[in-house]
């Protein structure tokens, strides 16, 4: 197993998520992989946790990544947050990322999960995607 390439995929997300139109305009630039101090605006997605598993072949070293995307939201109903995630989803349809250390094999949607927090004005979709990377 490697887990040499987990952080050439998140900065490759966090890149092509970053670029996306449609994301910029939904959420004005309020893309994290890590919360900024002080306050936070309304609407925004946050690279979250990971949990990798090897995936070794008799080709290349590699790794399965399950990778959660949560979108936090202050606004009420899940209106606007599905439209986040629906846009998210889209955005990493088939992406072309460029890794700085390994190669992206797929990625595609597992699940999602959507909540509210606290008492019940915060709303959080967790979307879940599955990378299999090759460390070669």
């Amino acid at each position: 197993m490697s887990y040499a390439a987990a952080a050439a995929l998140q900065a490759a997300l966090f890149a092509h998520l970053s670029a996306a139109p449609t994301l910029a305009a939904l959420l004005d630039g309020a893309i994290y992989d890590a919360l900024p101090a002080g306050p936070v605006p309304p609407l925004y997605l946050l690279l979250g946790p990971e949990a990798a598993r090897d995936r070794s072949d008799q080709t290349a070293r590699g790794a399965e990544h399950d990778i959660v995307l949560t979108v936090m939201t202050d606004v009420a109903g899940f209106q606007q947050a599905k439209q986040v995630a629906a846009a998210v989803c889209d955005v990493l349809l088939d992406p072309d990322l460029a890794l700085d250390r390994g190669r992206l094999v797929s990625l595609h949607f597992l699940r999602a999960n959507a909540r509210r927090e606290g008492s019940g004005q915060r709303r959080r979709i967790e979307l879940t995607f599955r990378a299999r990377l090759d460390d070669i």
